[in-house]
């Protein structure tokens, strides 16, 4: 049964922002999924952002091609929107975006987003983002009071940090690289951050470069790159395999170099 016309398009004075955002809250309703498809187009950023937001919410999987669309657009806002929505819809395309916000650099050359640092550079509105668009996405969350207080509103550390969390399911081992030069960043907020996500990626390969960082001058760094040190060791003896995604989306299995030596 349709949805009635005041239930999608909401009063006249309503914010048009608002009005997107609203819309995922009716999955399977065919002219609510247009109407957020056509808000991808609005010549405002934030309803751009919130049609994204919404095509998620209403877990639209025939949205995905215009989902990756707006993951090219140039204001960050909107293009993390729409990566958080095409992670939620099991799209992994969505992980390009935080990546580049990590590295600088889109994987396959494009994307600008990380040239437009407007927002990228201010952590507070990237958090007011994340709560008012739902993205997953709030960098202040789980870095504690003294990580907050360290990160001046001009810097773009606890946003990359927050990107390099987010790429922890990311399946293409191009993300395991990344993150492993992440752990050298200026910013002992990326460093620990980078280290945290190599440890919850699980793949041993990375361990040398982790066991350099149990040394860092920084407390929080060395107890993440300690604990990443227990977790990959352990995970190395065990021989458990690491799986990575290559680019045509065919999955392989690696496990640790010390066996595939036995097994010669």
């Amino acid at each position: 049964m349709a949805a009635p016309t005041h239930g999608v398009h909401g009063r006249q004075n309503q914010c048009p922002c608002h009005r997107s955002r609203v819309l995922g809250l009716l999955p399977d309703n065919t002219q609510a999924r247009e109407i957020a498809e056509k808000a991808l187009t609005d010549e405002k950023p934030e309803v751009r952002s919130s049609a994204a937001a919404a095509l998620g919410a209403m877990h639209s999987k025939a949205s995905i091609a215009k989902l990756r669309e707006a993951a090219d657009d140039q204001d960050p806002s909107v293009a993390l929107a729409a990566a958080h929505a095409l992670i939620a819809l099991k799209d992994d395309s969505g992980y390009e975006v935080y990546y580049e916000v990590l590295t600088g650099e889109r994987k396959g050359g494009k994307g600008l987003i990380a040239s437009q640092t407007a927002v990228l550079k201010d952590p507070k509105k990237m958090a007011a983002l994340g709560i008012q668009e739902g993205l997953g996405f709030i960098p202040f969350a789980g870095m504690g009071w003294r990580t907050f207080k360290a990160i001046h509103n001009d810097d773009s550390s606890l946003v990359r940090a927050a990107a390099a969390k987010v790429l922890i399911k990311d399946p293409d081992s191009a993300t395991t690289k990344a993150l492993a030069e992440a752990v050298g960043d200026k910013s002992w907020v990326v460093r620990a951050a980078a280290l945290e996500a190599l440890a919850e990626r699980g793949d041993p390969s990375v361990l040398d470069k982790v066991k350099l960082y149990m040394s860092d001058d920084k407390e929080d760094v060395k107890y993440a790159a300690a604990a990443a040190v227990l977790r990959l060791s352990a995970i190395k003896e065990s021989g458990a395999p690491v799986r990575h995604k290559k680019r045509r989306g065919r999955w392989t299995l690696r496990r640790k170099k010390s066996e595939d030596r036995s097994s010669e």
